[in-house]
Parts: C-alpha cells; structure tokens; sequence
C-alpha cells in the first residue's frame, strides 16, 4: 500500500500495487493500464482510480478483463521518479534474468521490477488474447497530449484509431522502457502523456483517454454516440495536428547537474535557426537549423535533455507498410557485408562500412530499429517478426 499524492487535486490516495481489478461476464480482451511507472507522475493513478471507482459505481457491463497497475509504489509515495535507478530503463530481458538470478542486494525499483514482471506473467497466463498494455505518463514541461509507440503495423494500426499525435522510434533511443519489452513479446502497447505533472487537466485528459481505450477495444460496449464525444474530447486535447512523427536526435546528458534547459519550450514546437535552446556544462545548445522539439526536460532526474522530431509522410508509412507485408528485408542479406544475427531472421548484423550508404530511415522504413554492437557493426532488430497479429484479427479496430 502506498499513499499517493496530487499536487492538481491536493488530494491523497492509497494504493495497492493493483489499483483496480474488473472481470466480465462475458469472455473478451484483457486491457492493462500502467500508471505511475515514474513516481512524480501520478495524474494516471488518480484517473485510473476514478474510471474503476465510476464502472463499479454505474454497474457498467465488461467483456473480459480490466487491469489496473501501480508502476513504481515507492517512488509514488516519495513523490520522485524514481528512488535509485529508473524504473522505466531496467526493462532489457538481460537486466531482467540477472536481477532475477541474482543473490546480491538489488535496488528499490529492481525490486519494483521484479514484482511488475510476476504480477505481467500471471497476467499473461491466467487471461485470453487479445492483450492491450497501455502505460499512462504526464511530462515535466506544459504538453499537448500525445502517444508514443514501438514501431509495429499493429502497434501503428491500433494507434490509428485515436485523433492524437503519434511518436515513433522512441525504443532506439530508450533502453530499458517497459512498454518496449512487452511489446518485443509481440502485444500491442503504446504510451499516453496526457499533460504537464500537475495540471488537473492531465487527469481529466487521462480518464477521456482511459474510457475511449474501452470502448474501441470492445471491453465496454459505449452508444456509438457516446463513443464520438469521447473521441472528440481527446481531439479537442490536443493543440497538434494528429500525424506520425519520427525521432532522430536524442540530447543525452552526461552530467545531470550541468545541464539547464532554457525556459518557455513545449513540445512539438517549431525552433528557428540560431536558438539557444539549453545550457549543458557551460555549454550553450543553439539549434544549427530549423528544428522541431519533443520533452524538453524541466525537472532534475533524467537523461534525456531533448529530441528533434519530423513528421512522416502519409506516402512513407504506406511504402513501409507494403516493404514490410512483403517481405523485402530478406532481399538485404544478398548485400555484402548483411547477415542475419540469429536463426530466428529476426535481426541482421550490418557491417558500418555498408551501413553508411543505407540510412537509418531506409532501415525503419523495413521495420528494423537499429543498436550498435561494436565500432565496426549495427545490429539491427525486426520490430514486425514478434508480433501476434492473429490475436488482434477479430478486433473491430482490426
């Protein structure tokens, strides 16, 4: 049990690692929500609390199951992000068979990991197909709302279904993110910042977003009517026009206390040539030509000081979608220097010297996100070959 605390609401709650808990009478989905995984972030606890709290209330019919998950409990209750490593980076299936192994003393949020992780096996065992993992965020700095996802055709098909903007390719750049280990299982799972950490409207953001996920996901049967006005709350959320968008540029911080970032940035905003953008051990950041900017980091924990984004072309994501249905990544391995890195053709092991003349667009275009693995090789990893599109064809949404 932990207590939780709005600074939005000024309000507190107590928490067990399963918020809520709702079973139908009726076989069908099983939706998991994630809220909290960063203790300072707890607008998604409080809206999970209520949309569980209202179902119950109005005795609302479910078809399947309904999980609701406390991320990081002792990060929440310290009202931090995290206590001793970043609960939403330990997420690699090394980390994770060697904090399990491991006999020595393992860190707080190691021990929030391993719990979230048996507490995901049951979840995983005991319900049915299809599974939808949804992790609820809020942002250190004032945001539009947005969702961020691997880059899957069925991660990007379920996406479609929301009028929101829509980040792809986080997952080169996040090691160790939870949503990213679940999906590398091959279920659909996608991430929702729904606002700034304390603004009320985050919360009210979070449960529009919470309900609208019910519906097309067919665990609530809403009125056709009342699933547009959800649908139109979560467009009328958002100040950004509902594209793709495409990572390509982290600024990592090596020195978390050396870097400031200059006041008055919001994300998806455009940054003229020649901006002083942040400060980072005396060093001042100025944009070299026009960029668009995704997180700009305005609290003390975190790595990640900035992105640069670009939106995709509506024509790029359907040449990806036919280069990807058809197989053309198999072509590669015909080049010098491409291998596939496992039996499983899941991968392929790209000499440097080669990769130069194929960008990293050209890779993500054939559904790979690539690694270094050493000076002279990429790794380069199928984000399409785990996925269980089986499980999600009788969908609606499908």
């Amino acid at each position: 049990m932990a207590k939780v605390y709005s600074n939005a609401l000024q309000e507190t709650l107590e928490v067990d690692r399963i918020i809520g808990h709702l079973k139908g009478d009726e076989d069908g989905p099983t939706l998991v929500f994630f809220a909290g995984i960063h203790g300072n972030e707890p607008a998604g606890v409080f809206a999970l609390k209520h949309v569980i709290r209202e179902l119950k209330l109005r005795q609302t019919p479910i078809r399947g199951q309904l999980y609701a998950i406390a991320g990081n409990l002792q990060a929440l209750e310290q009202k931090v992000r995290f206590v001793e490593k970043d609960l939403n980076r330990i997420w690699t299936t090394e980390n994770l068979q060697q904090t399990l192994q491991t006999d020595n003393e393992i860190s707080k949020d190691e021990q929030e990991m391993i719990e979230l992780y048996k507490l995901l096996q049951a979840i995983l065992e005991q319900n049915q197909p299809p599974f939808y993992f949804i992790d609820l965020h809020t942002t250190s700095s004032d945001t539009s709302p947005f969702m961020v996802l691997n880059d899957s055709l069925l991660n990007r098909k379920f996406a479609s279904q929301y009028p929101l903007p829509t980040i792809l390719g986080i997952e080169e750049y996040l090691v160790g993110a939870l949503l990213s280990y679940i999906n590398e299982l091959g279920y659909v799972s996608l991430g929702y910042e729904s606002g700034q950490h304390d603004d009320v409207v985050s919360i009210r953001n979070c449960t529009h977003f919470i309900h609208y996920t019910l519906g097309i996901t067919e665990l609530v049967a809403y009125a056709p009517a009342e699933l547009a006005k959800l649908r139109m709350e979560i467009a009328d959320s958002s100040m950004v026009s509902s594209k793709f968008y495409e990572i390509y540029y982290q600024h990592e911080i090596q020195n978390s206390g050396g870097f400031e970032m200059r006041p008055g940035f919001k994300n998806f905003q455009k940054i003229p040539r020649g901006t002083a953008i942040a400060m980072d051990n005396g060093n001042k950041i100025m944009t070299q030509r026009k960029r668009q900017i995704f997180m700009p980091l305005y609290q003390k924990l975190g790595s990640e000081g900035f992105y640069y984004i670009k939106s995709i072309p509506l024509v790029l994501l359907w040449i990806s979608k036919g280069l990807r249905k058809f197989k053309m990544d198999h072509l590669l391995v015909c080049l010098p220097g491409i291998q596939w890195s496992s039996r499983q053709k899941d991968g392929l092991l790209v000499d440097q010297r080669i990769a130069k003349f194929l960008a990293k667009s050209f890779f993500h275009l054939l559904g790979y996100r690539t690694r270094q693995l050493d000076r002279t090789h990429l790794v380069v990893k199928s984000r399409e070959m785990a996925s269980r599109n089986l499980e999600y064809k009788s969908s609606g949404w499908y």
